[in-house]
């Protein structure tokens, strides 16, 4: 037998090759409903329904209905018709079987638990069920999720604005599996590394739900610090932002003058309008600012505020306020974004240019108490990321183990 056949990483209790099989060798499709959207609803019913978008963008990856958030289908649709048979079990898999992309064509979800509700599998999706004892809970689940089951599934994806999958094209996709003892095995060590990235993320998720109640509390002036003597800071003031800031903005910079890795050379941070980690967008061998607010200029993320610590250059769809007097801190910029979005212009693309930001009022706490407030946001911010820096570390052990624990 091929050494192919053999997992790069294995537990070592376990010898041999996989064997070869195809998805109907195992399981077996069962007639799924097309319900589009506006027959369900979130508030009440006795049928719940797996939507395939759901499939693509909500559901995790081991099905437990009582940990999601699944529609019911509306009273007055009829589904009498529908045998016992076919109503979703344990076990089975539900699987998208249309996409706009390659990403999510063909996207499963196994289900691990019904809680003896009864639950169809709707719109675009195929319903399958085990048929023999050689498959372990949650191994297909995870099988299928790996580099080269998608590749199988993405190939045989037909369309050209909506992808789409047959069962017979599906069910005939070679896959490689080992004996159900093992099966198990990889499917449980897995299923441990999701579980502890789930309890990462509801810390994480329960840390910024008490920032956000803490800091509502504090610009609503519900709560106050004390000065260190234990006296109270006196009363906020409102001003305009140009009675306090310098107003300027970024420079054009070219994505190839850009490094995507912070080097000796290329070492300051270089923030943009996106929104994903936190709009740094690469790294540059000279800085513009440093200690500085920022807030993005144009763009659907226009009017976002951001506190930048340190020195970095930020791009001209960046606004900046300077202040020499140390209220450039994360504390303004949270009052700014509170209001932020009050001031920014729809027509066309939204914008919110210099001028106007310069004309914006907010109450200003005293410089102390801004201290403060900062310091308290800034404790929960290094908590946050952190635990996004350990979700990130764990969620990519976990891609790393997926593609060498099958073959």
């Amino acid at each position: 037998m091929s050494e192919q056949l053999k997992p790069e990483l294995r537990f070592p209790e376990f010898d041999g090759d996989w064997g070869e099989t195809t998805f109907d060798s195992h399981y077996s499709f069962k007639p799924t409903n097309s319900f589009s959207r506006d027959k369900l609803n979130y508030e009440a019913g006795t049928v719940k329904n797996i939507h395939y978008g759901d499939i693509h963008t909500e559901f995790d990856l081991l099905f437990d209905v009582t940990k999601e958030k699944v529609p019911f289908i509306n009273d007055d649709v009829n589904i009498e018709n529908i045998d016992d048979e076919n109503y979703v079990q344990k076990g089975d898999l539900v699987i998208a079987d249309a996409s706009e992309d390659y990403a999510d064509i063909g996207k499963a979800i196994e289900v691990i638990n019904t809680n003896n509700e009864r639950l169809l599998a709707g719109l675009h999706t195929f319903l399958a069920r085990r048929e023999d004892d050689e498959v372990a809970e949650g191994f297909f689940a995870f099988l299928l999720n790996t580099y080269k089951a998608r590749y199988e599934i993405m190939r045989i994806a037909q369309g050209t604005k909506v992808l789409g999958l047959s069962k017979n094209r599906l069910g005939e996709i070679p896959l490689y599996i080992p004996e159900p003892n093992e099966q198990q095995k990889i499917a449980n060590f897995l299923k441990a590394i999701d579980k502890r990235i789930k309890l990462l993320k509801a810390k994480k998720d329960a840390l910024e739900e008490y920032k956000t109640s803490i800091m509502q509390k504090l610009f609503a002036q519900e709560i106050r610090f004390k000065q260190d003597d234990g006296s109270d800071f006196p009363e906020w003031e409102e001003k305009r932002i140009d009675e306090i800031f310098d107003v300027t903005r970024g420079n054009v910079l070219a994505v190839p003058e850009m490094s995507d890795l912070q080097t000796e050379e290329y070492k300051y941070p270089v923030y943009s309008s996106q929104t994903k980690l936190d709009g740094l967008t690469g790294y540059y061998k000279e800085f513009l600012y440093q200690d500085a607010i920022t807030w993005t200029t144009d763009g659907a993320n226009a009017g976002e505020v951001k506190f930048r610590k340190g020195k970095f250059y930020c791009t001209n769809v960046c606004g900046v306020l300077l202040s020499t007097d140390g209220y450039a801190n994360s504390c303004i910029a949270q009052l700014l974004n509170k209001v932020t979005h009050r001031y920014v212009s729809y027509v066309g693309n939204p914008k919110l240019m210099n001028n106007v930001m310069a004309g914006v009022k907010i109450e200003f706490p005293h410089t102390d108490e801004q201290a403060k407030i900062a310091e308290f946001i800034d404790s929960i911010k290094v908590k946050v990321d952190a635990l996004s820096y350990k979700i990130e570390e764990i969620e990519n052990y976990k891609e790393s183990v997926l593609q060498k624990m099958f073959v």
